[in-house]
């Protein structure tokens, strides 16, 4: 690894807590492994579970670096035993398991994506963690196909943001929910059929009359606790409930007389845990079906804002605070 430091610049902490535990440190930089490259990271992308690691309650899997980040966006410099691509000085934006919060980090080559031309390398950061979650929720377990109607929380979200702008380029109508009159506007803005206001209406009736008492084929769940119960309420019969985050809590009382009569289904998914294998194979899916509209500039992610490596703090202060529309990363390089 001729030219690579042997130490770099991360952020972490000595003990989890509140966002001013985040504070950079000096740490070896990690060597790729077989199937692995290692990315010189220009940005990373922040997301909801690295919150949830900083507070103590979501630890990386055994075999991933304990530093928070999921996605980076950087240049390839170091090449694993057996790797054939991504090629040495490729520009690649990678789900990883840990470690994008600094100057270099590890990822699995067949996890990695190829940076277009046009794609500002912002934009490519913010891109992966959502659109794996995503792709996999909606469209391979939420089984969504196109003519039909979803409900998705948290609509300016990152991951609801992504929900509405793949929705709309695969022709599924979607209905979100915001906190307030102008996360609403945005998410109209940015391809939701229908935004209903949770704090100034009932979601479930607004759900109902926008469907003409039909109810919506699958429901994106990011609250779950007493979320769940209602959302139930606003899928039509054969509806897909699926659940990818327990903000409002880990428990759920359903009526099951209910999912059985309508034929319900409810599933739900963490991505982080899962194997190299399946996300290895969930990447060649979005490369071959997704990519193509990346590459030809009719997919975005939605930007809020950007944040230097050494103010990570801040912006784990702004995803808190919910005031964000879309996703925030962190600039590295």
């Amino acid at each position: 690894m001729n030219g690579i430091p042997a130490t770099m610049t991360a952020m972490g902490w000595d003990a989890p807590g509140g966002p001013e535990v985040l504070r950079p440190e000096n740490v070896r930089v990690p060597q790729p492994g077989p199937g692995q490259v290692l990315v010189k990271v220009a940005f990373a992308g922040v997301n909801r579970p690295d919150v949830i690691q900083r507070q103590g309650f979501y630890p990386p899997p055994p075999d991933a670096s304990p530093l928070p980040g999921l996605e980076i966006a950087g240049q390839v410099v170091a090449m694993g035993q057996g790797v054939t691509w991504p090629f040495i000085g490729t520009a690649v934006c990678a789900l990883v398991a840990g470690g994008g919060y600094a100057e270099y980090c590890i990822a699995e080559a067949d996890q990695c994506l190829q940076v277009p031309t046009g794609l500002p390398m912002a934009q490519a950061a913010a891109m992966p963690e959502t659109l794996f979650t995503v792709w996999h929720n909606v469209f391979e377990r939420g089984m969504v196909a196109e003519g039909e109607t979803i409900l998705v929380h948290g609509g300016t979200s990152g991951i609801g943001s992504m929900a509405i702008l793949l929705g709309k380029l695969f022709g599924v109508k979607v209905i979100a929910t915001c906190g307030g009159p102008e996360k609403c506007e945005q998410a109209l803005a940015i391809g939701a059929a229908h935004a209903i206001d949770y704090k100034a209406a009932d979601f479930v009736e607004e759900t109902l009359r926008l469907t003409e008492g039909l109810g919506v084929h699958m429901v994106l769940d990011m609250v779950a606790g007493d979320y769940v119960a209602r959302n139930l309420k606003c899928l039509a019969d054969d509806g897909r409930h699926v659940t990818i985050a327990v903000q409002g809590g880990v428990r759920a009382e359903i009526n099951m007389a209910e999912v059985m009569r309508r034929r319900l289904t409810l599933t739900g998914s963490t991505l982080r845990p899962r194997s190299r294998a399946f996300k290895g194979a969930l990447a060649s899916e979005i490369r071959d079906t997704v990519w193509p509209l990346v590459v030809e500039g009719a997919l975005r992610p939605i930007m809020d804002q950007t944040f230097p490596l050494a103010e990570a703090a801040a912006a784990h202060v702004r995803m808190e605070q919910g005031a964000h529309i879309g996703k925030i990363v962190l600039a590295v390089g």
